[in-house]
């Protein structure tokens, strides 16, 4: 069996790696913020969620530069990125600002297709492809167009567009979403089968 790839795994205490755990740190922190519900928490919150976006753009390119990739990063920053969104969603729904069949959707998909990549780590790392850093680039976005407090600082009116903007940013995001996350689903499964094939025994009766 090829373990080439297997000592990839393991956490290695590096600049990137330090800067995905940081985004996870913020999570909590970013919680507590919103659930204040102020118009300054508000904006604290957003800050904090924009320094945890951040830090996902420089682990990777940090990474790359210094040649530090590794699987478990790939894994890791996957993991760190969809907790971070997947917090934003809940407290969105929980505070009457997003459907919850919106946040349902994309938390199944994101960690549905997180475990999947969990195991299919023995066979192959699937990275993220430009479809999904899209559908992470709109998510990113409409999070943090809807974490403006619009209404405070435009009004009612003018704010409550805005608002709707934002949530259809989310929309077209959640759209998105799923089909990258069939995408990946028909991707592993032809991986699974390739993988079967090259290790079936020639003239196995099996």
């Amino acid at each position: 069996m090829d373990n080439s790839g297997a000592s990839t795994m393991k956490f290695s205490w590096n600049v990137p790696n330090l800067l995905t755990i940081l985004r996870v740190g913020l999570v909590p922190v970013f919680v507590v913020l919103l659930s204040a519900q102020t118009v300054m928490t508000r904006w604290v919150a957003l800050a904090t969620f924009v320094i945890a976006s951040i830090t996902d753009h420089y682990d990777g390119s940090i990474a790359r530069k210094r040649n530090l990739v590794t699987d478990f990063g790939k894994i890791a920053d996957s993991f760190a990125d969809k907790l971070l969104t997947g917090a934003a969603f809940i407290m969105f729904s929980f505070l009457g600002e997003l459907p919850w069949w919106v946040t349902i959707v994309i938390l199944i998909r994101e960690w549905g297709i997180t475990i999947m990549r969990f195991a299919m780590v023995k066979v192959q790392v699937m990275a993220a492809g430009l479809g999904g850093k899209a559908k992470m680039v709109l998510q990113i976005l409409g999070i943090m167009l809807l974490l403006v407090p619009w209404i405070a600082v435009l009004g009612e009116e003018k704010g409550g567009v805005l608002v709707l903007v934002s949530q259809a940013v989310i929309y077209l995001a959640t759209a998105l979403t799923v089909i990258t996350g069939i995408d990946y689903v028909i991707k592993a499964v032809k991986i699974s089968r390739r993988h079967r094939l090259n290790h079936e025994v020639p003239g196995d009766p099996r």
